[in-house]
C-alpha cells in the first residue's frame, strides 16, 4: 500500500508534489512487480534428452530436471513449465543452437507462441567461463548457465520472431543446395582424374569434360578403346543430339582418331567407375534443379528488393535472405557485419592501439560465404560496386582485401534495403 502525507496547510504546491510522488511510486511498483514475476528458462539440448533449469523472479533455481526428446517428454516439460508460470508473457526461454538436436524442441516452443532465444554456443561458453574459474562441464551446469544468461542478458538478445521461423525452410534449402554443389564438385574431380587415366587426349579436344554431350559420350564409351572401335555414325549422332547441333561429324572424327592413338590405360574397373561416377553427377544435377526451382518459388514470394542489385541472383540472394532472416533484428549495419564475421577485430593494450585488426570470421560462415560470392558478382555487373572495387585496387589493395571492402559496402546496402523495403537505386559510378 502507498501512503501519502500532505501537510495541513493544504498548499497546492505540496499537493502537486505529493501526487507526483504517488504516480512515480505506483509506476515503479508496477515495473518492479512485472520484473519480479518473470521466470527464466535455460535448456541444454542433446540427442536423447534435454536438461532444463528454471529460475524464479529472484534468480533462485528450481531443481534442474531432464525430459526425453519425445512427445511425452515435451508434454511433461510444458506441464511443469506452466505449473510454475501460466502467463506466456512472463516466460523467457534460452535454447543453445546445437543444430539438429534442438530443432524439434525449438519448433514445439515456437508452435506454442513461447518467446525463444536461440543462443550461439560460443556466447554460452564465454558466459559460463565468466561465472567461475572451474572447468565444470555437465548438461545440468550448462542449462543453469543458459538460464542465468537469459536473466542477465536477455534484453540484449534477440527473441526469435515468426518471420525468422518461416525463414528456416529457406535456410534448409539453401544449405542443402550448397551441400549438393559440394558433392557435385567432388564427383567432377573424380571424373577428371579417371579421364586422365583412360583417355587423356580428350580434354584438349573439348572446352570442358562436364559438357552434357561429353558426359553422354563417356557413359556410352568410358575408355579410349571403346571409342576407337565404336561406329562413327553412332558417335556423330550422339554428339549432335546432346550438344544440340554444336558438335557434328568433324568433332566425332577428331575424337575417334585421338582415341585410336591414345596413350591411356585400358582398365575395365576404371571404366566402370567412370560410368557410375558420371551417373551420380547426373543424379545430383537433377536434385539441384529441383531444389533450385523450390528456392526460386520461395524467394519470389518474399518480393525482396535485394534481387534488384545487378549480380545477385536467386541462389545467392536466397542464401543471404535465409541466413539474415529478419534484417530488423539487427540494430544497425555494423551489427549485421559482426553477425557475418566481417567486422575487424580490435586490440588495445595500454598506450598501444592496433591499426590492422584482422577480420573476426565469427558468426555465420554461410552468410559470410554468400556475401563474398555476391561481392564477386556485383563488382562485375553493378557500376556502383565495380567502381568501388577498382578504387580499392588502385590503392594497391590485394584482390581479397578489395573484395572484402566491396562485401562490407554491399552489406550496408543490403541492410538499408532489407529494413526499409525500398527499391534498389543504383548510384552513379
Amino acid at each position: 500500500m502507498l501512503i501519502s502525507w500532505i501537510p495541513p496547510d493544504g498548499s497546492s504546491l505540496t499537493r502537486i508534489r505529493a501526487n507526483r510522488f504517488l504516480v512515480a511510486s505506483s509506476a515503479a511498483s508496477n515495473f518492479y512487480q512485472e520484473g519480479m514475476s518473470m521466470i527464466y528458462v535455460g535448456i541444454d539440448a542433446a540427442k536423447r534428452k534435454h536438461d532444463c533449469c528454471i529460475l524464479d523472479p529472484q534468480g533462485k533455481p528450481y531443481p534442474v530436471f531432464s525430459f526425453s526428446n519425445s512427445h511425452d517428454g515435451f508434454q511433461s516439460f510444458f506441464q511443469k513449465l506452466f505449473s510454475i508460470c501460466s502467463d506466456k508473457g512472463q516466460i523467457k526461454i534460452g535454447l543453445e543452437a546445437t543444430g539438429p538436436y534442438s530443432e524439434n524442441l525449438f519448433n514445439a516452443l515456437v508452435d506454442r507462441s513461447l518467446p525463444v532465444l536461440r543462443i550461439n554456443p560460443l556466447l554460452v561458453k564465454n558466459f559460463k567461463s565468466s561465472m567461475s574459474l572451474r572447468r565444470t562441464k555437465t548438461d545440468k551446469v550448462d542449462a543453469q548457465a543458459i538460464a542465468q544468461m537469459v536473466k542477465e542478458k536477455g534484453d540484449s538478445l534477440q527473441t526469435y520472431s515468426t518471420s525468422l521461423y518461416h525463414m528456416e525452410e529457406l535456410k534448409s534449402l539453401t544449405r542443402y543446395r550448397l551441400k549438393l554443389v559440394g558433392e557435385q564438385s567432388k564427383l567432377r574431380v573424380s571424373v577428371s582424374r579417371l579421364v586422365t587415366i583412360l583417355f587423356p587426349e580428350l580434354e584438349s579436344l573439348v572446352s570442358s569434360l562436364h559438357l552434357a554431350s561429353i558426359q553422354a559420350l563417356l557413359i556410352e564409351w568410358p575408355g579410349h578403346q571403346q571409342l576407337a572401335d565404336c561406329s562413327l555414325k553412332r558417335l556423330t549422332n550422339l554428339l549432335k543430339k546432346h550438344s544440340r547441333g554444336q558438335f557434328g561429324k568433324p568433332k566425332a572424327i577428331a575424337i575417334q582418331q585421338a582415341a585410336r592413338q591414345s596413350i591411356g590405360r585400358v582398365s575395365p574397373s576404371k571404366s566402370l567407375e567412370l560410368r557410375q561416377t558420371l551417373k551420380k553427377v547426373a543424379y545430383v544435377q537433377q536434385d539441384l534443379d529441383e531444389v533450385e526451382a523450390q528456392i526460386k518459388e520461395m524467394v519470389d514470394s518474399l518480393h525482396s528488393p535485394i534481387l534488384d542489385i545487378p549480380g545477385i541472383g536467386y541462389t545467392t540472394g536466397a542464401m543471404i535472405l535465409a541466413e539474415v532472416g529478419d534484417f530488423n533484428r539487427f540494430a544497425n549495419a555494423d551489427k549485421l557485419l559482426a553477425f557475418s564475421g566481417m567486422s575487424p577485430s580490435k586490440y588495445e593494450s595500454g598506450e598501444f592501439k592496433g591499426t590492422t585488426g584482422k577480420m573476426e570470421k565469427r558468426g555465420s560462415s554461410y552468410l559470410r560465404y554468400a556475401l563474398y560470392t555476391a561481392a564477386k558478382l556485383v563488382s562485375q555487373f553493378a557500376p556502383q560496386f565495380k567502381s568501388y572495387y577498382q578504387k580499392k585496387r588502385a590503392e594497391q589493395k590485394p584482390y581479397n582485401v578489395a573484395l572484402s571492402h566491396v562485401a562490407k559496402k554491399l552489406t550496408r546496402v543490403l541492410y538499408k534495403l532489407g529494413t526499409t523495403g525500398e527499391a534498389y537505386r543504383p548510384q552513379a559510378a
